[in-house]
């Protein structure tokens, strides 16, 4: 379906990292400045097999996270634990440097200010259109603002709502009607419209909630949810608004 009736839709919410955000390359670039500053390269023969081995064990926290298996703390330990010990470091020596990677690597994360392609020419269109214009995001509260800043986004953005707020994540309908909570229109999910590039948290999430629902989608997954609409650029997505 590549239709969206915006006649009731007085906001419109974005999902931050790949769908405005370019998550995937921005933190690569912090992940290399991490290998190099933290010489990794006693541990892994190149950047990309560190970037490979964090990726791998970051993606499989992220699933537990979202869905509650884990929390905040434990992902964020874990995540460099994990790669640590596959390379050989002790386990106790591990879990003493976890919790300064994790700080360091999202202050590098944080300069990084990368956009997807068509992001401003979305939220000016938006904007100029006299719609609300909110970020909800699964991220964390202490990087995600940052990123916002540096990224030149602070005043295209109406409202921010983050899982953080709550300490439920998408596709939980709780972070959804909160998010309502915040608009002038907390009753009534017909006015609010998210776009995100992830189906089952961003597009899932936010038809159950009552609201309709955009797919960036722009590696052309199959499977679109239904009832969402689905476009492969920011460009196609800002034409059908």
């Amino acid at each position: 379906m590549n239709s969206i009736d915006m006649s009731p839709v007085r906001v419109v919410w974005i999902d931050l990292d790949d769908t405005i955000i370019d998550f995937h390359a921005n933190s690569r670039a912090a992940l290399a400045n991490l290998y190099h500053q933290r010489r990794f390269d006693i541990l892994w023969p190149t950047v990309d097999n560190w970037i490979a081995a964090y990726e791998r064990h970051n993606i499989s926290l992220w699933v537990d996270y979202s869905v509650g298996i884990i929390d905040n703390a434990t992902l964020r330990l874990e995540r460099f634990r994990r790669p640590l010990t596959e390379a050989g470091v002790a386990d106790a020596d591990a879990r003493k440097l976890s919790p300064d990677l994790d700080p360091q690597y999202l202050d590098l994360l944080a300069q990084e200010k990368k956009l997807i392609p068509g992001a401003i020419e979305l939220l000016d269109a938006l904007r100029g259109r006299s719609l609300t214009i909110g970020v909800l995001s699964n991220g964390f509260a202490d990087v995600q603002h940052r990123k916002i800043a540096r990224a030149g986004l602070t005043d295209k953005i109406d409202i921010t709502v983050l899982s953080d707020d709550i300490g439920v994540n998408k596709p939980d309908t709780r972070l959804f009607r909160y998010a309502q909570s915040r608009t002038p229109w907390p009753d009534n999910p017909s006015a609010h419209l998210m776009i995100g590039d992830n189906p089952a948290t961003d597009i899932g999430g936010a038809l159950k909630a009552g609201w309709q629902a955009v797919w960036f989608n722009p590696k052309r997954q199959p499977d679109c949810p239904e009832g969402a609409a689905e476009f492969a650029s920011l460009a196609d997505i800002m034409r059908a608004l």
